[in-house]
Order: C-alpha cells, then structure tokens, then sequence
C-alpha cells in the first residue's frame, strides 16, 4: 500500500520544537509493525498540506493520514475531493471535531491503528461561498470566535482560550438581519449565527447537530436567532448535552443547497478556518466526496 503522512508539528496546545519528530517516530514505527512504510512530511506554512496531499493523490497514493487539527484536515480534505485516496485522522486539535464525528480515538496510536487498519467510509462534504467543509461550517457568531481564535499564537490555543473567547464574544457580539435560503423555503431573519453542518459537533462536546450524518446527502441547518445576552448563556448549556435544537427561536433543516445574504460583508468559516465574503454565500453538499478511515471491530492498536 502506498501511504503518505503529513503531519503539523504545530497543531495541539502543546506543540513545541520536538513535536515532528516525535510524531514522525511514531508514525514510522506503527506503519512497519504492520509491514507497511510511510512516506513522512511535516507542514512548514498554511496552505502546505493541501499541496501535499494534491500532490499525493496525483501520485496516486492509496492512504494519505494527516496529522493535525480541523484546519489542517480541511485543507488535505479539500485536495482529496472525488479522489480514489483515502483521508486517515490522527487528531491533534483544539476541537478535533470530524475527528469526533467519525469516531477516531484521541490517542495517537490507536488513532494511527485506525488509519492504517481501519474500514474506508465515503463521506459527504459541504460548499459554502466555493470553500469545502468536512464536520461544520457558519455564518455569524461562531465565525467571529473562530476568526479571533485563529489570531492566538501557535501553541496558546486549547479548550480554555476558546471558551473564554467564546464568553467574551458572547457578550459582545450583536446578531444582524439575514435572508435565509433553504432550498425553496425563503426565510428572513435575524441572527446570531447560522450553522451548516455535516458532522455533529464543533468539537470539545458542543454538539450543535445531533441528528446530522456524513453520509445522508444533506446538511443540517441550526439558526440561532438574536436573543440578550443571559439567554445566550443560558441556553448554550444544551450544546454540552446535544439538545440545541429544543432551544427557543431555532430554525432547523435538511438541505441539498441554502444561501445566505445580507448587506454588507459577512463573517463565515469552514471547519473553523475563518474568511470573508460580500452580500450573497451560497452553500450546496458534495454527496460521497471524501474516502476516509473509520474504527472497525477487532481493530487492534
């Protein structure tokens, strides 16, 4: 089997010098165990994984396992799109969230187990504004956490700082009148966010989909709409037990294809990564896009 690893020797809170090589040893060691070898790489620049995955799936290589974050996994994702290449997770993450939705263990050697022996799943991707998304993607209030959180320095990100920028915002951030889209159903509205999403979670717990599936065809759509502040607080608490939708003023629904628009420009990100875009996004699911690794019974580590 052909495999190549791409590893981001800066995605974890705790990332450091040593972080490569550590990573590389080890995938190293688990791929010849198994009699396999990997071709190594370590990203050096944002945009470097979706080279190295690009230039993987033209060499046709049969396996690609990626090491990092949601952002690193987006961009080999993205260069994987309609491939025969199968995408393996080794999570490594502040959210970790496709990791979470495909069910990949956080312990990089039973994650590495998973990649290298695991079943191969198709899964769906979504488009929003010409962007790919693999777990979640939104306009609004979680982009503008997302766009904050993405200015930290490598190494000062983790679970708390992105609580506590989520506390802050929440505080701050003020909804804005929207004209929802959801494949013939017009809607106005104004929101907090909007959130399309093909996996469950923004990753930590925060389950913001509950019902959503990879592979179904369609998006979940989860509206928030404007609502003070002690509500907001108040009712982020059912993130943690997977009941948003129950939440007061939520628009849900499954859709092929959505557009959001607004006046202005307006805040989205995919899968984390935040960007910009001006009056109009449109947003459509790639049905069976992506080939990945799964966990599969008797899988040993």
């Amino acid at each position: 089997m052909s495999i190549v690893a791409i590893i981001n020797p800066i995605s974890g809170a705790g990332a450091n010098a040593s972080v490569a090589a550590q990573r590389s040893a080890l995938v190293r060691s688990e791929a010849e165990r198994r009699g396999m070898r990997a071709v190594i790489h370590v990203t050096e620049r944002a945009g470097h994984a979706r080279d190295l995955a690009a230039a993987s799936a033209a060499a046709r290589a049969e396996l690609v396992i990626v090491w990092g974050g949601d952002g690193t996994l987006n961009e080999a994702g993205t260069a994987l799109l309609g491939s025969d290449t199968t995408l393996g997770v080794v999570p490594a993450g502040s959210g970790n969230g496709l990791a979470a939705a495909l069910g990949i263990p956080r312990d990089p050697r039973a994650a590495l187990a998973v990649a290298l022996s695991g079943a191969t799943r198709t899964i769906d991707a979504g488009l929003m504004a010409g962007r790919a998304f693999f777990n979640l993607a939104g306009i609004g209030f979680d982009a503008r956490v997302a766009k904050h959180f993405n200015l930290r320095a490598a190494g000062s990100r983790g679970a708390l700082p992105y609580i506590l920028l989520g506390i802050r915002e929440g505080c701050r951030y003020r909804g804005r009148d929207y004209r929802l889209q959801l494949d013939d159903e017009a809607r106005p509205l104004r929101a907090l966010l909007i959130a399309f999403a093909n996996g469950r979670e923004y990753g930590m717990g925060a389950r913001i989909a509950p019902a959503a599936e990879l592979d179904d065809g369609l998006l979940d759509v989860m509206a928030v709409e404007e609502r003070s502040v002690l509500a907001r607080f108040w009712h982020a608490r059912r993130l943690v037990t997977g009941t948003a939708h129950l939440a007061p003023r939520i628009v849900t629904a499954r859709v092929t294809n959505a557009s959001v628009e607004a006046d202005g420009p307006m805040e989205f990100h995919v899968d984390g990564e935040p960007d910009v875009a001006e009056g109009r996004i449109d947003v459509r699911v790639l049905p069976r896009a992506l080939k990945v690794r799964t966990p599969t019974l008797g899988i040993r580590s």
